[in-house]
């Protein structure tokens, strides 16, 4: 179960990822705090000047449209839930950000499998669960039965091959599909 929670920091006070670079985002105009983030995450590998939109108070938090509304800085809110007993076993709050909310799934459940010796044994979730990657994470590294939507990505708009293009060749075994 997921929600989103809006993150104590003005869209105003946001600046682009991009213009970090050229000290629009210096040392006169951020706190202590955040040059830090900042600087930790730039040292991790993190590419910062990739996103759009970073806050100048609260640099983790991510700029989303989420709920379907006008964008704001959010947190995404997941709980893992046994829902056989109704009973929230872990929390985790990530930044409104796909990748690191299928991260938050990761760490809830390794957590909660350490702390407590319990393995779920299914995962109930909505769309954002059913990536591809997060599915081989689910059935084949922790035996989990995914109760998910899938992340369809079949049919293609872009220059590349929809899989419908392609056929089964059942003499060799194989998928064919055309050259472009």
């Amino acid at each position: 179960m997921r929600a989103v929670v809006k993150a104590d920091a003005a869209g105003p006070s946001g600046i682009s990822g991009a213009v970090m670079d050229q000290r629009a985002f210096g040392p006169e105009r951020a706190s202590r705090a955040v040059r830090e983030y900042l600087e930790g995450i730039e040292a991790a590998g993190r590419p910062e000047r990739q996103r759009k939109h970073i806050s100048t108070t609260d640099p983790a938090a991510e700029w989303t449209c989420a709920p379907g509304g006008p964008a704001f800085f959010a947190y995404s809110t997941h709980y893992l839930v046994d829902v056989r007993y109704g009973v929230s076993v872990d929390v985790e709050a990530p930044s409104a950000h796909r990748t690191k909310e299928v991260d938050a799934t990761r760490t809830m459940s390794d957590r909660v499998e350490h702390r407590f010796a319990i393995k779920p044994r299914r995962l109930i979730g909505d769309l954002a669960y059913g990536s591809a990657g997060l599915l081989d994470w689910m059935v084949h590294d922790k035996a989990i039965e995914p109760h998910v939507p899938l992340w369809d990505k079949t049919q293609r708009t872009d220059s590349t091959i929809s899989s419908s293009e392609c056929h089964w060749s059942a003499k060799d075994h194989e998928y064919r599909c055309p050259q472009h």
